[in-house]
């Protein structure tokens, strides 16, 4: 399976540095970033997009941002950020009962591992994933109890962030990374 383009013969020599970062921080040759060399600007906003994503260190804990990036990914159905955002989820903490609940296997209800954080930021990744996008009143009043202003942003942006690659890589015709056959070997 291959992508619906392929990548320029000659790439912008500033470009292959952020080519070469990206492959140190995965691990891997990724496509997205060779691909969006056709049009330089995408391939620079796209790249500062993501230097710039909450990590975990003074944001939300890493379980809680590898939880929404998880749920996104799933809620939009896009086979690239399930790969590589489901590599090593337990090293988060996440058992494989909580991955089928944000697979959609079994309800959020029946287990009682998440926390209610989790749950809250669950449920907004899941609305921020929809189509028509809508927020339930109550959710939101909950999320703005539980969460500050700070935390409630960058819910939001990890959350579209995930969205953002999800509607690329798919647009693109981009195949998975291969991050999961690393957990088979």
């Amino acid at each position: 399976m291959s992508a619906f383009i392929k990548p320029p013969q000659k790439i912008p020599f500033y470009l292959k540095f952020g080519i070469w970062i990206t492959k140190r921080v995965t691990g891997k040759d990724l496509l997205p970033p060779k691909l969006l060399s056709w049009y330089p600007k995408s391939a620079i906003g796209s790249g500062i997009l993501e230097l710039l994503v909450a990590n975990g260190k003074k944001d939300l804990d890493k379980r809680l941002l590898k939880i929404v990036r998880l749920q996104t990914s799933f809620s939009v159905s896009c086979p690239f950020c399930i790969d590589m955002n489901s590599f090593e989820y337990a090293e988060y903490g996440i058992t494989t009962e909580e991955m089928e609940v944000l697979q959609g296997r079994i309800g959020l209800d029946k287990i009682h591992t998440f926390s209610e954080r989790e749950k809250l930021a669950i449920e907004y990744a899941k609305c921020i994933s929809k189509t028509p996008i809508s927020f339930p009143p109550t959710l939101i009043h909950e999320l703005t109890k539980l969460f500050s202003e700070r935390e409630v942003v960058i819910l939001a942006t990890t959350s579209a962030q995930v969205n953002y690659w999800a509607r690329l890589v798919q647009a693109l015709g981009i195949p998975p990374a291969g991050f999961s056959d690393q957990c088979k070997s």
